[in-house]
């Protein structure tokens, strides 16, 4: 087979196309690397092949030309490496390419007894991610991103009438969860192949839903009970981590408990400065300055560094000058990580000035993402085959939502009759589309 004479071409061609994803996979020796530590030949020319979206087996074995019951067979393999995330609805089974992230990086570190090369893929994601900052880059660019921060519930400011919607709430999306599972947690297990990891449980990256239902199927996760799921929750809590959900708010697929020493998102944060790397709660601390006594136990806790000691000038009769914490605005999170550190009652959590946009499916923060990124183009021209008119519609009210010069900017590659003519209906019915197209 061609591929097999020449294999490069194919992890070449399958990383210009994981680079077609919102989140981006920019090439790199060390990227090539961890591809070719992941994929064989034959599976790197079958991924490179597979479209943004799901697409049914039978339909990509037409693509591929391929016998379907081989092509089911080998999908089964990768899907139980986490390189391909697989679904069934009504007797016939979809299949997609996972990302890089939320994708094959976490499905390669979130359980143990791998055969996998792990101490060298560690170090080649490590290299991939942090020695330069293309990659990070390439995900959080823009404000729509992957993950949101969960506001601790028992840190709300007491006393007020304060509403907080259920899909803002940890303890309702665990409850509510159709599926439960568990697996390790995979910033914190590949940090310790590098001999970095903290001491942090690691048993607590939670999936939920069809999140769940897949990454068990799989063996990448293991189930539990709703009630298992929100003792590690406490748990998590306990040992100062941060909660940080799937930026959607209906059918949540997962919650990560993070550490701001491991976590990706927050390195993003913390040592490239992409202050919305993780989207904020609409929350935001608080610190009751008459409480406070400057202790430092907040600062050290905040998982992105948002909170700082000052100390001021010595008064006269005291024996030490006086000491406060001050909050950073734009690197708060709203987790309330601070308020479970404070001995003092100090810190709570209040609602911010301004409510924070939350994607309602993962189909509406996909597009979003893309538009954000220059990748509607991508997006649709990739998965046009595989669409009906309801999602179609989804993507015209999403651009329809989106500011003028943004939408512009991302339906300019698509001026295609085709989409012209479905936004030009748009534009007919509802007024707002001809500010997009001009």
């Amino acid at each position: 087979m061609a591929h097999l004479a020449n294999p490069d071409r194919s992890y070449r061609l399958l990383q210009q196309r994981l680079d077609r994803n919102v989140t981006g996979a920019p090439d790199s020796p060390a990227f090539t690397q961890i591809l070719k530590l992941l994929f064989s030949p034959e599976d790197a020319e079958i991924a490179r092949q597979m479209p943004t979206t799901f697409v049914s087996v039978t339909r990509l074995a037409r693509k591929l030309e391929t016998e379907p019951a081989a092509l089911d067979a080998r999908l089964t393999r990768m899907a139980e490496r986490g390189l391909v995330l697989d679904v069934e609805r009504r007797g016939k089974r979809y299949v997609t390419l996972s990302p890089v992230v939320i994708g094959f990086f976490e499905y390669t570190f979130m359980r143990q007894g791998s055969d996998l090369p792990l101490g060298e893929l560690a170090r080649l994601f490590d290299e991939y991610f942090f020695q330069s900052d293309r990659f990070v880059r390439s995900v959080f660019t823009g404000e729509t991103q992957i993950g949101r921060s969960l506001a601790r519930e028992e840190a709300l400011v007491n006393g007020d009438h304060v509403e907080i919607l259920d899909w803002e709430r940890a303890s309702h999306l665990i409850e509510s969860a159709s599926a439960h599972a568990v697996s390790t947690c995979a910033c914190r297990h590949h940090h310790s192949h590098l001999g970095t990891a903290c001491e942090r449980p690691q048993r607590t990256c939670l999936t939920l839903n069809y999140g769940a239902e897949l990454l068990a199927r799989n063996g990448i996760a293991e189930r539990i009970d709703a009630h298992e799921a929100m003792q590690i929750l406490e748990e998590s809590k306990k040992a100062g981590l941060a909660q940080t959900g799937d930026n959607v708010q209906h059918g949540v697929s997962y919650i990560c408990n993070c550490c701001p020493c491991c976590c990706g998102m927050m390195t993003a944060i913390r040592r490239f400065d992409i202050k919305n790397a993780i989207v904020s709660s609409n929350w935001i601390s608080e610190i009751d300055l008459e409480r406070c006594t400057g202790c430092g136990l907040c600062a050290a806790a905040c998982p992105t560094g948002a909170i700082e000691i000052v100390v001021g000038e010595a008064e006269e009769g005291r024996k030490k000058p006086p000491r406060w914490a001050v909050r950073d605005e734009a690197l708060c999170l709203g987790c309330g990580v601070c308020y479970g550190a404070c001995h003092r009652g100090a810190m709570h959590l209040q609602p911010r000035a301004q409510r924070v946009f939350t994607p309602e499916t993962t189909f509406d923060r996909m597009v979003a993402m893309a538009i954000e990124r220059g990748k509607l183009a991508d997006l649709i021209l990739d998965n046009t085959e595989g669409w009906g008119y309801h999602a179609l519609g989804r993507i015209v009210q999403v651009i329809e939502a989106t500011p003028p010069w943004k939408a512009a900017r991302a339906v300019q590659p698509l001026r295609s009759a085709f989409l012209n003519a479905v936004v030009a209906g748009v534009k007919a019915s509802a007024g707002k589309a001809g500010e997009i197209v001009g």
